[in-house]
């Protein structure tokens, strides 16, 4: 009986356990199914959304980087179409080739007309290599890596990324749209240009200055991607066009910009000169059409993004160009007239302080227009003793010596004027002939262009279209002071007319050589510059020439050295723009008495 019971005992506990776990499956199941209700009944379409949600992505489409342009439309700087080739290395992974077969047609993977042979990142590796002109195992071993996003290869053309198209590697490869900034004439505007940083923001140069202008707004899209990153057909929800950025049209002409390149570079050469510069400028618009130098940078590069145009940032006393200033003053203070006669010694000493002109010479008869003629800083001088100091300052300022002009690119310089009352007994007549400031040569062909204007100054300009033209006008001297001045400096042209001569045109100009410090501080070095107007009957252009410690059998001075090139730089203008020959000169104010 005892065992009897004990096994019966046994059987109703395990069906009683059997029950219980059966009514808790039965439970679970029915929680279960009740959830499932519930999801498709009341729930469905917050966790649909909630896929969708976590499906969708937006994609930047980038904005295309504006051009820059000459006065003529030629490109100087231009973003070309390019993209960054992409890789999925966990796709990559899955990666199984389909062979090529009759019934495979296009869709199927093949190097050549042969099997792939691999399957993996080794040959999505093989299929991509060709395209890239990359090493596969190299390829491979970038697509072997954890994550989903590599950058296989940057920067590759239109035509590389339709042939990646065509692989059938949808999913695992993919093509980012990018974009390539490049020069067509990378050595004609170097530092003047600039370049961009790897973010495509301009950096230096032009890029900088007009970086605003030149940078798009880029657009977007938004749609739901599949298991491999592809686009799922018909999902895409929102999308924004990129809005390209505007071109700049420069002032510059790319013919002339060339042509007075070369011709200081040829310059440079035949004068042994450590380096040379150039400006032209328009006189009926005070637009720049060539900012030129002979430095070797090319646009784009490290070099152009940290140095700035020599023609803006370098600095040098003007030297005797300086004398035309302090003439104009002169006259407009009616502190004297260009035909005062003067007996000018080849020295003086005034306040213990000794000046002396370029050469030696007894004392010579001549009027302020022969001081000019002859450079002689011994006239300037004298010329000056009833000139006050702040009016020598005054119209310094006034034709826009140390100030920044209004061209608005980086890295130029104001130059160096100190104010009067802290002038020495030496620099307080040092200023009158060219000496005791620094300039830089787009502001000292701006004074002479002042004159060429008739006594106004107006802002120059190298962005074409910005501003109107001659904006911000000041009158400086009145117009028969400007055309007296012109009249003295035409007389120093026909001084030099030998050496520098356009033929059939007239010309009014000055020349300069100062001394300039070395690296140790040293005044070691010379600095020889040209600026003229021309013609000068009817003025159209303003070009400055200036080079560093030239060397030539006639010396070292402006009018045998950068006068030249001037020459050279004119008679092209005057070819290309067909300027009418000039009237005959008659009316020309005594040099000497």
């Amino acid at each position: 009986m005892s065992g009897k019971g004990t096994k019966r005992s046994w059987h109703l506990s395990f069906c009683k356990r059997s029950l219980s776990v059966g009514l808790i499956l039965i439970l679970v199941a029915a929680l279960a199914l009740g959830k499932l209700a519930y999801i498709q009944l009341f729930d469905g379409k917050s966790m649909a959304q909630a896929a969708a949600a976590g499906r969708t992505v937006p994609h930047t489409i980038k904005a295309q980087r504006g051009r820059i342009l000459d006065v003529n439309g030629r490109v100087l700087a231009q973003s070309l179409e390019r993209y960054n080739i992409i890789g999925d290395p966990e796709a990559a992974a899955s990666f199984i080739p389909i062979n090529c077969t009759k019934r495979t047609g296009s869709d199927c993977h093949s190097i050549k007309g042969h099997p792939v042979g691999a399957d993996g990142a080794a040959g999505v590796a093989r299929l991509l290599a060709p395209s890239l002109g990359m090493n596969a195992m190299e390829l491979g071993g970038k697509l072997s890596v954890p994550g989903r996003y590599v950058v296989l290869a940057k920067r590759v053309t239109p035509e590389v990324k339709r042939s990646i198209d065509k692989l059938g590697l949808q999913g695992i490869i993919t093509a980012e749209l990018s974009s390539e900034r490049t020069y067509p004439h990378p050595d004609l505007m170097g530092a003047l240009i600039g370049g961009i940083d790897d973010s495509g923001k301009g950096v230096a140069g032009i890029e900088q200055m007009e970086n605003r202008r030149l940078t798009g707004t880029d657009g977007y899209t938004v749609y739901q991607q599949g298991m491999l990153g592809q686009e799922i057909p018909g999902t895409m929800t929102r999308q924004r066009n990129p809005v390209n950025g505007k071109d700049v049209r420069l002032t510059i002409d790319q013919d002339v910009l060339w042509y007075v390149r070369q011709a200081l570079k040829s310059g440079c050469q035949n004068y042994h000169a450590d380096w040379a510069l150039a400006v032209v400028q328009d006189t009926r618009t005070n637009e720049i059409l060539a900012l030129a130098d002979t430095d070797d940078y090319q646009a784009g590069s490290d070099q152009a993004k940290v140095n700035s145009s020599r023609a803006v940032a370098e600095t040098f006393e003007p030297g005797s160009v300086g004398k035309t200033i302090s003439a104009a003053g002169m006259l407009q203070e009616q502190a004297h007239s260009m035909t005062d006669r003067f007996t000018v010694p080849d020295h003086i000493t005034l306040d213990n302080q000794q000046y002396k002109d370029s050469f030696n010479h007894g004392d010579e008869h001549w009027t302020l227009a022969g001081i000019l003629q002859n450079s002689s800083n011994v006239g300037m001088v004298m010329a000056g003793q009833n000139y006050p100091d702040q009016k020598r300052y005054d119209y310094l300022t006034r034709f826009g010596i140390g100030q920044v002009s209004a061209l608005g690119l980086p890295g130029e310089s104001k130059g160096l004027l100190t104010s009067p009352q802290t002038w020495d007994r030496r620099t307080r007549n040092t200023v009158l002939f060219g000496q005791g400031y620094a300039t830089n040569a787009v502001q000292l062909t701006n004074a002479v262009a002042t004159l060429a204007n008739k006594g106004v100054r107006s802002d120059q300009t190298i962005i074409r279209g910005q501003g109107a033209v001659k904006a911000h006008q000041v009158r400086v001297v009145d117009e028969k002071v400007a055309a007296e001045v012109m009249n003295a400096m035409e007389s120093v042209s026909e001084k030099y007319d030998k050496t520098v001569k356009v033929e059939g045109y007239r010309i009014a100009a000055k020349t300069g050589t100062a001394e300039v410090a070395d690296s140790s501080g040293r005044l070691s070095g010379i600095v020889s510059d040209w600026v003229g107007i021309l013609p000068a009957d009817d003025p159209r252009f303003v070009i400055t020439v200036v080079l560093k410690n030239p060397h030539s059998s006639a010396g070292i001075f402006g009018g045998v050295t950068a006068g030249p090139i001037f020459a050279q730089i004119g008679e092209f203008l005057m070819q290309k723009y067909q300027v009418p020959t000039s009237q005959p000169r008659t009316d020309a104010i005594p040099v000497t008495w």
